[in-house]
């Protein structure tokens, strides 16, 4: 069975995908910061992403402060693979409002990512 994702990344991009169904989730020029924490470890904030769906926005107290956040799941197995911030209470953490948070945990790197061959 052939499974078909609501969006392609570019084959000529490094791209991020789901571990479990390998929907293409995020494109490496996407990536804002590797300097995150997830409940599961570590976690990269993301510009954009494709393939994942959002759930209601909960305040939570994150180690960053307050934070009005939902749950991100990937489209296609629904699993849950972070959060979005959707609100930033205080003034210096407003740069994460309409970014996503994507754990390692659940994600794999594609296309590209291997050194080229040594000659």
């Amino acid at each position: 069975m052939v499974k078909t994702f609501q969006a392609y990344l570019p084959d000529c991009h490094r791209t991020y995908s789901c571990i479990h169904c390998r929907a293409h989730l995020a494109n490496h020029d996407e990536l804002i910061s590797k300097s995150f924490q997830g409940s599961q470890g570590r976690a990269y904030l993301f510009n954009s992403v494709v393939n994942v769906g959002c759930g209601p926005a909960e305040e939570r107290i994150l180690l960053t402060g307050l934070h009005a956040v939902a749950d991100i799941y990937c489209e296609c197995c629904k699993t849950t693979l972070g959060w979005k911030y959707e609100h930033a209470f205080e003034s210096s953490q407003k740069y994460k409002e309409g970014k996503y948070i994507i754990e390692m945990a659940h994600m794999i790197k594609e296309n590209g990512w291997e050194s080229p061959p040594k000659k």
